[in-house]
């Protein structure tokens, strides 16, 4: 028998290279070239395997087309839902990832359950075996009795059997323990994803199946595998969350059928994931008074505008370099608004330990928190609390600028619905009729939004 020939294959593009190098020739990626067996076709009958998946046709104009609207399939979960832009659709392939026991497979569970009552459900397993999955069922309090299950990690006899019920929707779990036949190297390789995801794929869009595939990620939290995984499906879902916490986030990353950015908020319980009707109140301090350092703003996590309590501490250094920590929200962010308030304001922060935290758990990637972030920073500096009424939004700009934010009317009317009364914005963001229970103060400046802390 023939010694198998070794190649190193990169994560990202999925080039192959006969030797090890630190950077990807290819795409240029450092670090992403792993070993692995070069691959041999054990038989010719996948040789149509690359064939299209719609039908040859001649060129004609897109207005020509008759656009249909696509028929949404609820999976029960009103969160889970949102978060996929109205529910799953036939033929669409989901790829979902998270942390090792953060909630997927319990979800996916549940979801089966409540589609098995009016549509076939097969559920797919290569990590667990069918006793601990009926355990689990049985552990959550769910009706799994028309839910089919099978434990295989062929690709080859997978397809066979999803080819012969033709089932509504499939749940792979996970794509990283199925192999092809066709293939030499082991489950979870470079190789094995791209070609088993593939042919998922190609078979979802021929049958009209709806396909979960649930992925396993690296220890940097993006999805093991190659990149070109990600863009062979249809939507990418991404669960968050701390293990020491029972909340739960998913966050849409890619959606063709829907919106990204998208939010689902869990909390998990001993019967499963709930989902929570109010994530604002997970994301709000219940102080009993008024303290420093605390600063209420709203964010927008694609559609929905969720207020998040941003917190400042801020004390004196003892180090030669004063230290600088933000869980939550970006690090060089505040380094940059550090320095902005020392010019703009003559606030220095230079001899200060300055630590920021986003409550909850969550994480904010948008500038529309710089303001809420630097009157927590003054308020904790100054030992002054803010008006726990109060509500603070605006992106702060080099120059001292407060710049207006997307969504400025979407997110006074939250705040005003959850009983805040006082709100500092950018001056753009003002609206032009006034906000019922709600005390609008537009700004141009950091200075302006500066005095109506002194102020107050």
């Amino acid at each position: 028998m023939a010694k198998a020939k070794t190649i190193y294959s990169c994560t990202e593009c999925g080039a192959s290279e006969p030797k090890w190098q630190g950077q990807c020739p290819s795409c240029m990626a450092w670090n992403t070239l792993v070993e692995s067996i070069e691959e041999t076709t054990t038989t010719n009958r996948y040789a149509n395997k690359f064939e299209g998946l719609a039908q040859s046709s001649t060129l004609q104009k897109i207005s020509s087309i008759k656009a249909a609207d696509i028929e949404r399939i609820p999976t029960g979960i009103s969160e889970f839902d949102r978060v996929l832009g109205g529910g799953l659709v036939e033929g669409g392939v989901v790829l979902i990832g998270g942390d090792p026991g953060i909630g997927k497979s319990t979800l996916l569970l549940q979801v089966l359950c409540h589609l098995g009552k009016s549509a076939q459900a097969i559920y797919v397993s290569g990590e667990e075996s069918p006793q601990q999955i009926a355990m689990r069922a049985k552990r959550l309090g769910l009706d799994a009795s028309e839910v089919e299950l099978l434990a295989e990690i062929n690709l080859e006899k997978i397809l066979a059997t999803l080819q012969t019920h033709k089932p509504n929707i499939a749940v792979i779990d996970s794509i990283q323990t199925v192999y092809s036949e066709a293939l030499q190297s082991a489950p979870g390789s470079v190789a094995q994803v791209r070609e088993c995801s593939a042919q998922f794929t190609r078979m979802a869009k021929q049958l009209g199946i709806t396909v979960i595939l649930v992925g396993h990620v690296t220890k940097e939290g993006s999805l093991a595998g190659p990149r070109v995984l990600e863009h062979i499906v249809d939507t990418v879902l991404y669960f968050e969350g701390d293990q020491n916490s029972s909340f739960r986030l998913i966050r849409a990353f890619k959606n063709r059928f829907g919106a990204v950015n998208e939010l689902g908020v869990f909390a998990m319980t001993e019967h499963g994931l709930r989902e929570v009707s109010n994530p604002s109140a997970l994301f709000l301090s219940h102080h009993e008074g008024q303290v420093a350092g605390s600063c209420i703003t709203v964010t927008m996590e694609g559609t929905r505008p969720l207020l998040i309590e941003i917190q400042a501490l801020v004390d004196e250094s003892h180090a030669p370099n004063a230290k600088r920590l933000a869980t939550g929200l970006e690090q060089n962010r505040l380094a940059m608004l550090l320095a902005v308030l020392n010019r703009h304001a003559g606030i220095p922060c230079f001899d200060q330990d300055v630590f920021i935290n986003a409550v909850g758990g969550v994480k904010i990637a948008e500038p529309a928190v710089d303001l809420a972030v630097i009157l927590s920073i003054v308020s904790s500096l100054k030992n002054k609390p803010l008006d726990n009424k109060l509500i603070v939004f605006g992106e702060v700009g080099l120059a001292g600028e407060v710049r207006p934010v997307q969504g400025g009317q979407m997110r006074l009317k939250e705040a005003a619905k959850l009983g805040f009364t006082k709100a500092i914005v950018p001056k753009a963001n003002a609206p032009k009729t006034k906000i019922s229970g709600i005390e609008v103060i537009a700004v141009e400046r950091l200075e302006q939004a500066l005095n109506q802390l002194r102020n107050s």
